[in-house]
């Protein structure tokens, strides 16, 4: 509000409509009044513009016919917002295969003259102002419908969207969170606007209700009179075109607000992560390779996964992948780009891109197969089963919604609790995944804060519902070894006390030996070989995991932005 207030144009038409309605208010001079022995006066001290046809004051006319348009033309804009945005998120979320239908439906009603609907309605309707400006708003709420249709196909396969879907969001509060305040401020303003301009030419034509004051009513007085005192039309068309002009400009910086330009912070260049392997006495986390539970949580069996073509064939992009995780291990599932890793974790989530999809095999989560599950029975595991933290974290967050929010809503749903209870339990994770400021951080938006700790935000995210198992892509992608360090050590200790178990996606071979007990190694959308970390690493004799092995202790990681949903990685 500060920025938009800086923006000089935004704060004088902002403070034109506060004068306007305010003025409207306080204005005690009563408008039914005609005196019959003032009409069409020069100004004077006791009516500063001079007085209507009808002998009434000019000025108070003006400032109450203030009210009534704004008023009216909200009546246009909420009509036309909740008929145009609700009917196209609505076919977005639920009716996809109505699309068409509502498409040709909205070009009809935008091929129309809104104003020669709004006289032909008039006509059969009366003037009444109310129900013209409901009738206005249905003929302009195809304009909401195009604009938010534009936002909701490029936002709905966005990450944060699929993200929201993982933490457990319902499609109610994921629909209500996926309309950016680009699109609610600017649009509802604009229409104002015009509905104000429609409302003044109706009255202008003689269509509007004379025993109501609107600035369209007094400009139509003014026309009539116009050979006795033309001045008047300047003040009406004067005072109208202001209001039309400010709220214009105010659309605009609004527009620029919240949808311009944010400084983002600049990533930090990844930097050599290699890390030693252990010698055979050392005693590391990954030690645990046949020590702890022996029991399977997450059984893959013959996974395969495949992409429908335009020519009507199937790519497979993943085939016959067999690998266990049990409860309580770290799992890496280890390959380079190309090799179906992430596709993998995408099957296990439910998240694979449209025209994917599992074509063979099957996935057991704890005796549940994962593949006979729709998406709302998936929906219920999300987030209190299963929990994901992805790659480049930066991209995931919604961008309009502050920290706070993005973990308060979540656990609202999931656990049930009040505002203040979910605020208190959200502060509490940042506190378990080591940011220092939790306060600062759960008032930030994602622009405010570090790749660093948006990482860790996923993570405390991940873990607020206390998860059976927690699947994890590239979680320092981007990231400079000193907060790759602090990231995979808090992962760590979190695994260990929780007791979660951790299926990690990565191509770096040197963390999975940090942080894994067993590893997969995949090729090719194929298994190539699974075993505990250690031995495989120090004994393998697989040409590609030991190429995996001099390629971890011969170059510096590289920054890897390949496993985004929908690539074949």
């Amino acid at each position: 509000m500060r920025s938009l207030l800086d923006n000089p144009g935004a704060a004088v038409s902002l403070s034109f409509v506060i004068l306007l309605v305010v003025v409207a208010g306080l204005m005690p001079v009563n408008l039914d009044t005609a005196h019959t022995t003032a009409v069409l006066e020069s100004p004077d001290s006791h009516s500063l513009l001079g007085t209507d046809g009808s002998g009434r004051d000019l000025v108070s006319r003006l400032v109450m016919g203030s009210r009534l348009s704004l008023e009216a033309a909200a009546v246009v804009a909420a009509t036309a917002a909740v008929t145009g945005v609700t009917a196209r998120l609505l076919v977005g979320q639920y009716g996809k295969r109505f699309e068409p239908d509502t498409s040709w439906v909205t070009n009809a009603f935008m091929a129309l003259s809104g104003l020669g609907v709004v006289l032909a309605a008039r006509t059969v309707l009366g003037p009444s102002l109310w129900s013209t400006m409901t009738i206005l708003g249905v003929i302009v709420a195809p304009v909401f419908h195009r604009v938010v249709h534009g936002v909701d196909s490029s936002v709905r396969h966005e990450f944060h969207v699929d993200a929201a879907g993982v933490a457990g969001l319902s499609d109610r509060r994921i629909v209500a969170r996926r309309i950016p305040r680009v699109v609610r401020g600017p649009a509802i303003i604009c229409v104002v606007g015009g509905a104000m301009a429609v409302q003044a030419v109706l009255d202008v034509l003689g269509r509007g209700s004379r025993s109501v004051p609107t600035w369209g009513g007094t400009l139509g007085d003014a026309f009539t009179n116009i050979n006795t005192r033309p001045i008047t039309i300047l003040w009406s068309s004067l005072t109208a075109a202001s209001a039309c002009a400010a709220l214009t400009l105010l659309s605009n910086a609004l527009r620029d607000e919240l949808h311009g330009e944010r400084p983002m912070p600049e990533p930090s260049c990844a930097t050599d992560t290699t890390v030693a392997v252990p010698a055979a006495g050392e005693d590391t986390f990954a030690d645990r390779d046949s020590e702890g539970p022996s029991d399977t949580l997450l059984d893959v069996r013959h996974l395969s996964i495949g992409y429908d073509q335009p020519d009507g064939m199937l790519k497979v992009v993943v085939d016959d992948v067999t690998f266990a995780v049990r409860r309580g291990e770290v799992h890496g599932l280890i390959g380079g780009s190309g090799s179906g890793k992430t596709q993998t974790a995408f099957s296990i989530l439910g998240l694979l891109q449209r025209g994917g999809r599992v074509v063979g095999g099957s996935i057991t989560f704890d005796g549940t197969e994962l593949t006979r599950l729709n998406e709302h029975e998936l929906r219920h595991l999300h987030g209190t089963r299963i929990a994901y933290v992805p790659q480049g974290p930066m991209s995931k967050l919604n961008p309009w919604v502050t920290i706070g929010s993005q973990l308060g809503d979540p656990l609202r749903v999931r656990l049930g609790l009040s505002r203040l209870a979910a605020r208190q339990h959200a502060l509490d994770l940042l506190v378990l995944v080591g940011i220092a400021d939790p306060e600062r951080a759960y008032r930030s938006y994602p622009f405010q804060i570090s790749a660093g700790m948006a990482q860790r935000v996923f993570i405390a995210a991940a873990l607020a519902g206390e998860p059976d198992l927690l699947i994890v892509d590239e979680p320092t992608t981007a990231l400079d070894a000193a907060v790759q360090a602090e990231v995979f050590d808090r992962l760590r200790d979190l695994q260990r006390d929780l007791g979660m178990a951790v299926l990690l996606v990565t191509r770096d071979l040197s963390v999975a030996v940090s942080v894994c007990d067993r590893v997969s190694v995949l090729r090719h959308g194929r298994i190539d070989e699974t075993g505990p970390v250690r031995p495989l690493v120090l004994q393998t004799s697989h040409p590609y995991a030991t190429s995996l092995c001099d390629e971890v202790l011969a170059e510096p990681q590289a920054t890897q932005q390949d496993d985004s949903v929908g690539r074949t990685t």
